[in-house]
């Protein structure tokens, strides 16, 4: 069992930035994939990023403006969104992932909302 605390999600005028964290209870080390996810309401959750040992994976929609990086001495994967923009709007999800033995968690999910 893994227990993911979220934070840093609001209320943000387009163009504008936050930085997501995800402070994780037990070692994320390199064997380990952390994820952020998305839903919008009405839309399936979606893969917004990863990091496995220092290699990361975007989805093309924020790719130049999201960077996903690891505190690994704090237990901690980060978000850094600029350039938000109004699609961008969705509860982000921090996701936990050992392949064996197979391990999953989920955080509880943080709102962001980009509107003027």
């Amino acid at each position: 069992q893994v227990q993911l605390v979220e934070s840093g999600g609001g209320l943000v005028q387009p163009g504008g930035s936050l930085r997501l964290s995800c402070a994780a209870s037990r070692s994320i080390s390199s064997i380990i994939t952390m994820g952020w996810y998305r839903q919008a309401p009405g839309n399936k959750r979606e893969l917004v990023a990863t990091i496995t040992d220092g290699s990361t994976d975007y989805r093309d929609s924020v790719k130049g403006r999201f960077t996903i990086s690891t505190n690994n001495a704090k237990n901690t994967v980060y978000l850094q969104m600029n350039d938000l923009k109004p699609e961008d709007t969705a509860v982000y999800y921090c996701n936990y992932r050992r392949s064996w033995p197979y391990l999953e968690s989920w955080g509880q999910g943080t709102q962001v909302t980009v509107s003027s």
